[in-house]
């Protein structure tokens, strides 16, 4: 594949991501109306399972055909790029800032699994390198800790011990009366084909992103962390944004915070393709520092949904201002590291 094609479907897989993405909002809002699952649970399950499947499919194919700082950094990378995303959306509510107005115990519960997983990630890094048929033993555990803290998430919001308290500016989870109109069956429908989409667009970047790191001489790191990641992300962004814009607030943070949950499931699902042993011990610092940064990351944001400042500065949440400067400083110390 030459440099020219590759760029090319790098960019279509981009644009078909974004339109999907965008169109996935409104059908994955309605769903959530339409079963009474919740914006939350339906940010986290829904949209953020649908978003990341271009994702999973990209850091799957690399892990399988031995390149693993490709998968692990496309994986991590993304968590860190559509935690970013949410001051995109921020921006977009312009009355009040998002954390402020989208306070949900749910979405609290959704960060504080997402720093489990994280951390489950460095301490595979870091214990010993045994694997069981090339697997090591905190890939279980991670499809395991993700399904119980579902649970735990639907416990929370379905029986809440306490709740945030109500401001002119909340903005509360209420099915609208008009989703009942839609038939299930063809919402169902219409996600599984968006959501197919997405998956076939990560297959053809992998294929891009494995050329344009051999022609351009980038590492797979940097490929993966400033390019597939933020690519792949993209449905998260679009939707993020469109759902500020249909008023589905918890939606737009539970799909990102959900949707990064997700994607610590990309590193244990690239483990079991990985055959040459752990994929935790086959990565670079650079991409440790990745994880972490998402971590530190992940509870800013938690900080900003505690705390609910109304307006902040260039009337964005404080959290927002220091998302950006810690992902700024992420790329700079890719690009100091040589990658």
């Amino acid at each position: 594949m030459s440099l020219m094609l590759s760029v090319a479907l790098f960019a279509g897989c981009a644009l078909v991501i974004g339109v999907v993405g965008t169109r996935l909002t409104g059908v994955v809002d309605t769903l959530a109306d339409r079963t009474g699952m919740g914006e939350a649970i339906a940010g986290a399950v829904l949209m953020g399972m649908a978003t990341s499947l271009s994702g999973i499919v990209l850091s799957v194919t690399a892990a399988w055909k031995g390149q693993p700082e490709l998968a692990m950094s496309n994986a991590v990378g993304g968590i860190a790029a559509q935690t970013l995303f949410l001051t995109v959306a921020d921006v977009a509510l312009r009355r009040v800032n998002l954390e402020h107005a989208a306070a949900s115990i749910g979405n609290l519960a959704q960060g504080t699994l997402l720093m489990c997983l994280l951390g489950m990630l460095l301490v595979a890094r870091y214990s010993p390198e045994w694997t069981l048929w090339g697997i090591h033993p905190v890939t279980p555990l991670l499809f395991l800790g993700y399904v119980y803290g579902l649970r735990i998430i639907d416990e929370v919001r379905s029986q809440p011990m306490w709740m945030p308290r109500r401001t002119r500016e909340t903005r509360e989870d209420a099915p609208e009366d008009e989703a009942q109109r839609y038939s299930l069956t063809r919402l169902w429908g219409a996600f599984a084909a968006l959501a197919l989409l997405l998956g076939v667009s990560g297959w053809v970047m992998e294929k891009a992103a494995t050329t344009l790191a051999t022609e351009t001489g980038m590492s797979q790191t940097a490929v993966g962390i400033l390019l597939t990641s933020v690519a792949t992300s993209l449905p998260e962004l679009v939707t993020a944004v469109a759902a500020v814009r249909r008023g589905a607030l918890t939606l737009a943070v539970g799909g990102i915070i959900g949707g990064n949950a997700f994607d610590t499931l990309f590193a244990a699902a690239s483990d079991i393709a990985y055959r040459d042993g752990s994929i935790y011990h086959a990565v670079s610092d650079q991409t440790l520092l990745w994880i972490a940064l998402s971590v530190l990351m992940t509870a800013v944001l938690l900080l900003g949904l505690v705390r609910r400042e109304k307006h902040g500065p260039a009337r964005i949440g404080f959290e927002s201002v220091a998302l950006v400067l810690l992902y700024g400083a992420g790329v700079a110390m890719v690009f100091h590291g040589g990658a």
